[in-house]
């Protein structure tokens, strides 16, 4: 049974790309950095659901502390043949002004850092066995350019850059890399978002609703898939037509 990483799994969207896949008959390792709780409840669905999971405690930003969570997932799942680099900090919005390097060092540390080095503990694996698949989570405000969000937006665009860049390296070694973009996607860490703002962007999506987690993990099932090995370098938005492409 192949196995997935799903990076940020205990809750939300990542929690949803798990059990999805899960449910397409891969073997996930559930990674949290803080709510073990939260991620073993994940897992356990899973299991009660006839599949297999584990939970995988680890900082994404932490060389380290992805060497030690690699071996582990290799003994209880077996080696990882798909990457999903989910995983998120804080995304506050702050007028320019208030922006520091800081601000937009804190997201480069989670979109573009993390998946650097969750790759490359990942690399000589796939390389050896001529397989692999990444699956980054973009955001389509690499595109919009939302104000006040720059920090984001940026650090958003650079995983896409780093997507395509890495899928022209790594596709001689059969391994495919390629980013699905979310539009707005409510998850429990959007509860403190007013129906009037809801509103306001549903105006916006000329499918006429809300993204539902459900979509953003059926793109990722997809390009994980048989069905995508021809696919890699793209950007696939799943935004109800906001953007195009």
């Amino acid at each position: 049974m192949p196995v997935a990483l799903v990076t940020g799994a205990s809750r939300g969207l990542g929690a949803t790309i798990a059990r999805t896949l899960a449910a397409d008959g891969w073997s996930v390792a559930v990674n949290y950095a803080r709510n073990a709780e939260a991620a073993e409840a994940v897992a356990g669905e899973i299991r009660a659901a006839g599949g297999h999971a584990e939970p995988a405690g680890f900082d994404v930003t932490d060389k380290t502390e992805i060497a030690t969570a690699m071996a582990e997932i290799r003994e209880s799942l077996g080696p990882v043949d798909l990457l999903v680099n989910n995983a998120t900090g804080p995304q506050p919005t702050m007028p320019l002004m208030e922006q520091s390097w800081e601000d937009h060092a804190a997201q480069l540390d989670f979109f573009v850092n993390a998946p650097l080095l969750l790759v490359k503990a990942c690399l000589p694996d796939w390389r050896a066995r001529g397989t692999g698949r990444i699956v980054n989570i973009g955001s389509e405000a690499a595109e919009t350019g939302p104000a006040e969000f720059g920090h984001y937006a940026a650090a958003k665009a650079a995983m896409l850059g780093l997507t395509r860049s890495w899928a022209s390296e790594l596709a001689p070694d059969g391994i495919t890399v390629n980013l699905v973009a979310p539009g707005f996607t409510p998850v429990e860490r959007h509860a403190d978002v007013g129906e009037e703002d809801r509103a306001t962007y549903r105006e916006g999506v000329p499918l006429g609703r809300l993204a539902e987690p459900g979509d953003i993990a059926g793109a990722v099932a997809f390009l994980a898939s048989s069905r995508a090995d021809f696919i890699t370098g793209q950007r696939l938005a799943v935004n109800g037509g906001r953007t195009f492409h």
